[in-house]
Protein backbone atom coordinates (compact mmCIF):
# COMPACT_ATOMS: atom_id res chain seq x y z
CA UNK A 1 0.00 0.00 0.00
CA UNK A 2 1.43 3.73 -1.03
CA UNK A 3 0.61 6.37 0.86
CA UNK A 4 -1.64 7.79 -1.89
CA UNK A 5 -4.15 4.78 -2.05
CA UNK A 6 -7.43 5.08 -0.48
CA UNK A 7 -8.12 2.83 2.39
CA UNK A 8 -11.57 2.35 3.41
CA UNK A 9 -12.46 0.57 6.58
CA UNK A 10 -14.33 -2.91 6.52
CA UNK A 11 -18.43 -2.95 6.88
CA UNK A 12 -17.73 -5.11 9.98
CA UNK A 13 -15.06 -2.37 11.75
CA UNK A 14 -17.64 0.64 10.52
CA UNK A 15 -20.75 -1.87 12.47
CA UNK A 16 -18.87 -2.00 15.58
CA UNK A 17 -17.77 1.54 15.43
CA UNK A 18 -21.54 2.25 14.62
CA UNK A 19 -22.75 0.13 17.65
CA UNK A 20 -19.42 1.80 20.11
CA UNK A 21 -21.21 4.94 19.41
CA UNK A 22 -25.00 3.81 20.41
CA UNK A 23 -23.35 2.57 23.16
CA UNK A 24 -21.92 5.72 24.54
CA UNK A 25 -25.05 7.67 23.71
CA UNK A 26 -26.72 5.08 25.78
CA UNK A 27 -24.50 5.97 28.66
CA UNK A 28 -24.79 9.61 28.42
CA UNK A 29 -27.91 9.46 28.31
CA UNK A 30 -28.66 6.97 30.79
CA UNK A 31 -26.28 8.95 33.07
CA UNK A 32 -28.73 11.07 34.82
CA UNK A 33 -30.65 7.99 36.25
CA UNK A 34 -28.09 7.78 39.14
CA UNK A 35 -29.80 11.02 40.72
CA UNK A 36 -32.78 8.92 41.39
CA UNK A 37 -33.24 8.30 44.95
CA UNK A 38 -34.51 4.50 46.29
CA UNK A 39 -33.43 1.19 47.05
CA UNK A 40 -34.56 -2.33 46.58
CA UNK A 41 -37.85 -1.57 48.45
CA UNK A 42 -38.51 1.69 46.84
CA UNK A 43 -38.24 0.24 43.18
CA UNK A 44 -41.62 1.75 42.23
CA UNK A 45 -40.73 5.33 43.84
CA UNK A 46 -38.05 6.01 41.89
CA UNK A 47 -35.15 5.06 39.13
CA UNK A 48 -32.16 3.10 39.69
CA UNK A 49 -28.87 3.44 37.93
CA UNK A 50 -28.00 1.32 35.54
CA UNK A 51 -24.61 -0.20 33.75
CA UNK A 52 -24.75 -0.22 30.15
CA UNK A 53 -21.89 -3.31 28.97
CA UNK A 54 -21.08 -4.42 25.90
CA UNK A 55 -20.70 -7.57 24.85
CA UNK A 56 -18.98 -8.88 21.24
CA UNK A 57 -20.81 -12.11 19.92
CA UNK A 58 -18.56 -13.54 16.76
CA UNK A 59 -20.90 -16.09 15.86
CA UNK A 60 -23.19 -14.35 13.56
CA UNK A 61 -21.78 -14.52 9.89
CA UNK A 62 -18.85 -12.94 8.19
CA UNK A 63 -19.02 -9.24 7.93
CA UNK A 64 -22.18 -8.43 10.51
CA UNK A 65 -21.66 -7.28 13.71
CA UNK A 66 -23.51 -8.84 16.85
CA UNK A 67 -22.82 -6.18 19.51
CA UNK A 68 -25.68 -6.35 21.75
CA UNK A 69 -26.00 -3.37 24.65
CA UNK A 70 -27.44 -5.25 27.38
CA UNK A 71 -29.16 -3.17 30.83
CA UNK A 72 -27.48 -4.58 34.20
CA UNK A 73 -29.16 -3.59 37.43
CA UNK A 74 -28.50 -1.30 39.83
CA UNK A 75 -25.32 -1.17 41.06
CA UNK A 76 -24.82 0.98 44.03
CA UNK A 77 -27.86 2.73 46.33
CA UNK A 78 -28.70 5.95 45.74
CA UNK A 79 -29.32 6.72 48.67
CA UNK A 80 -25.56 6.13 49.89
CA UNK A 81 -24.39 7.16 47.05
CA UNK A 82 -25.99 10.84 47.10
CA UNK A 83 -24.72 10.97 51.08
CA UNK A 84 -21.10 9.83 50.26
CA UNK A 85 -21.10 13.15 47.87
CA UNK A 86 -22.79 15.28 50.33
CA UNK A 87 -20.23 13.74 53.07
CA UNK A 88 -17.15 14.57 51.39
CA UNK A 89 -18.46 17.28 48.76
CA UNK A 90 -16.05 20.30 49.94
CA UNK A 91 -13.56 18.16 48.66
CA UNK A 92 -12.53 18.49 44.88
CA UNK A 93 -13.20 15.38 43.27
CA UNK A 94 -10.89 13.29 40.73
CA UNK A 95 -13.52 10.38 40.03
CA UNK A 96 -17.18 9.75 40.96
CA UNK A 97 -18.45 6.80 39.26
CA UNK A 98 -21.90 6.32 40.32
CA UNK A 99 -22.05 3.03 38.56
CA UNK A 100 -18.97 1.35 40.09
CA UNK A 101 -19.65 3.30 43.45
CA UNK A 102 -15.69 4.88 43.60
CA UNK A 103 -15.49 8.39 44.50
CA UNK A 104 -11.75 9.53 44.45
CA UNK A 105 -10.66 13.01 45.43
CA UNK A 106 -7.91 14.96 44.71
CA UNK A 107 -5.45 16.14 47.76
CA UNK A 108 -7.07 19.26 49.58
CA UNK A 109 -4.95 20.95 52.55
CA UNK A 110 -7.32 22.91 54.89
CA UNK A 111 -7.07 26.69 55.45
CA UNK A 112 -6.29 25.99 58.97
CA UNK A 113 -3.79 23.60 58.33
CA UNK A 114 -1.70 24.42 54.98
CA UNK A 115 1.08 22.08 56.14
CA UNK A 116 -1.14 18.99 56.14
CA UNK A 117 -3.73 17.66 53.37
CA UNK A 118 -5.66 14.81 52.73
CA UNK A 119 -7.58 12.89 50.04
CA UNK A 120 -10.53 10.02 50.07
CA UNK A 121 -11.24 7.10 48.57
CA UNK A 122 -15.00 6.47 49.35
CA UNK A 123 -16.58 3.13 48.41
CA UNK A 124 -20.33 2.21 47.54
CA UNK A 125 -19.97 -1.34 48.27
CA UNK A 126 -23.61 -2.47 47.68
CA UNK A 127 -27.19 -1.64 46.40
CA UNK A 128 -29.41 -1.44 49.29
CA UNK A 129 -29.23 0.61 52.50
CA UNK A 130 -26.93 -1.57 55.07
CA UNK A 131 -24.55 -0.88 57.74
CA UNK A 132 -21.77 -2.25 55.88
CA UNK A 133 -22.53 -0.82 52.17
CA UNK A 134 -19.95 1.97 52.25
CA UNK A 135 -15.85 1.92 52.78
CA UNK A 136 -14.10 5.12 53.42
CA UNK A 137 -10.41 5.08 53.18
CA UNK A 138 -8.06 8.28 53.96
CA UNK A 139 -4.55 9.66 53.53
CA UNK A 140 -2.70 12.14 54.97
CA UNK A 141 0.90 13.73 54.16
CA UNK A 142 2.48 16.52 55.74
CA UNK A 143 4.74 19.28 54.25
CA UNK A 144 8.60 18.04 55.23
CA UNK A 145 11.04 20.87 53.98
CA UNK A 146 9.09 21.30 50.73
CA UNK A 147 8.26 17.69 50.16
CA UNK A 148 4.90 15.52 51.25
CA UNK A 149 5.46 13.12 53.23
CA UNK A 150 2.98 9.93 53.71
CA UNK A 151 1.49 10.57 57.68
CA UNK A 152 -1.04 8.40 60.07
CA UNK A 153 -4.51 8.78 59.69
CA UNK A 154 -6.06 8.01 63.19
CA UNK A 155 -7.70 4.69 63.27
CA UNK A 156 -10.99 5.79 64.16
CA UNK A 157 -11.17 9.01 61.45
CA UNK A 158 -12.00 6.24 58.68
CA UNK A 159 -15.18 4.37 60.24
CA UNK A 160 -16.42 8.23 62.00
CA UNK A 161 -16.93 9.15 58.08
CA UNK A 162 -18.64 5.91 57.44
CA UNK A 163 -20.85 6.49 59.61
CA UNK A 164 -21.62 10.29 59.11
CA UNK A 165 -22.22 8.51 55.28
CA UNK A 166 -24.87 6.46 56.94
CA UNK A 167 -26.21 8.63 59.00
CA UNK A 168 -26.98 11.25 55.79
CA UNK A 169 -28.37 8.56 54.14
CA UNK A 170 -30.46 7.66 56.47
CA UNK A 171 -31.68 10.94 56.46
CA UNK A 172 -32.40 11.02 52.56
CA UNK A 173 -34.17 8.16 53.07
CA UNK A 174 -36.40 9.10 55.97
CA UNK A 175 -36.91 12.65 53.82
CA UNK A 176 -38.27 10.71 51.02
CA UNK A 177 -40.75 9.15 52.55
CA UNK A 178 -42.66 5.89 52.01
CA UNK A 179 -42.46 3.83 49.00
CA UNK A 180 -45.10 4.05 46.96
Amino acid sequence: MTLGDNHMPSRSAFLIGRSLLVAGLLLSTSACSWLGWGDDDDAKAAPKPVSILMRQNTSGPVGTSNTAVQAVGPTVNAFLWRASLDTIGFLPLISADPYTGVIITDWYSPPSTPGERFKINLYVLDSTLRADGVRVTVFRQVDQNGQWRDATVAAETNSQLEDTVLTRARQLRIQQGPSK
